[in-house]
């Protein structure tokens, strides 16, 4: 059941952010760049420690990647970017959700190759692959947002710490000396954050070899 999380919190945390981002929300940089920082990382671990490569894996992992790369890339240019409240907002169009379409049956297809070629399934493991993508959707969201002189929204708790946290305390142990405890209104303190629910959830995973 443990070797499933990884799966599981990857389904939960992109369904998540596709839908706020189609329903629109404010543009924050942490929520922007860390997920798909974590996401590379975390798939990245699960390779050097579980999948033997040869030089034609390494290839079509770098294949991959790349496509990964280009089509986020082109993702992060459908976004409406747009200023309420003094900062940046965006919104997922139409267009977003044919490059994710396009780009999942791309993926799919190099797969299927790689796989044919006998590169093991493991050797794609799906968060390295939604990872690449959303990293390449960030630096090109992040780029346009940097283009408008309109600054991002301030950092908070949001959705991605809900996702990460409970996670986090299965896959973990308990909160290490020096977080920061839960503000009195109940959010989040600054330890609390998704980057270090994502850590946490990392660590976990690599401790039990997954």
């Amino acid at each position: 059941m443990n070797g499933m999380w990884p799966a599981v919190v990857v389904a939960v945390l992109v369904a998540g952010v596709v839908v706020r981002r189609f329903i629109g929300e404010p543009l924050r940089a942490r929520d922007l760049f860390v997920p798909p920082v974590v996401l590379v990382g975390v798939g990245a671990l699960g390779l050097v420690k579980d999948v033997h490569l040869n030089a034609r894996d390494v290839a079509w992992i770098v294949a991959a990647a790349l496509a990964g790369l280009v089509f986020g890339a082109l993702r992060g240019l459908t976004p409406r970017l747009f200023t309420k409240r003094g900062h940046l907002w965006q919104r997922y169009t139409p267009w977003t959700l044919l490059v994710w379409v396009v780009s999942a049956a791309a993926n799919a297809g190099i797969g299927v190759l790689a796989v044919a070629a006998g590169t093991p399934e493991q050797a794609r493991p799906i968060t390295l692959s939604i990872g690449v993508s959303l990293l390449g959707e960030a630096v090109t969201l992040g780029l346009r947002a940097l283009a408008t002189g309109t600054p991002f929204a301030p950092e908070s708790p949001s959705s991605l710490d809900r996702v990460l946290r409970p996670a986090a305390r299965l896959t973990g142990p308990g909160p290490h000396a020096g977080h920061a405890p839960d503000r009195p209104d109940g959010s989040p303190g600054r330890g609390r954050t998704v980057l270090d629910g994502a850590a946490r959830v990392a660590a976990g995973w690599a401790r039990d070899g997954r």
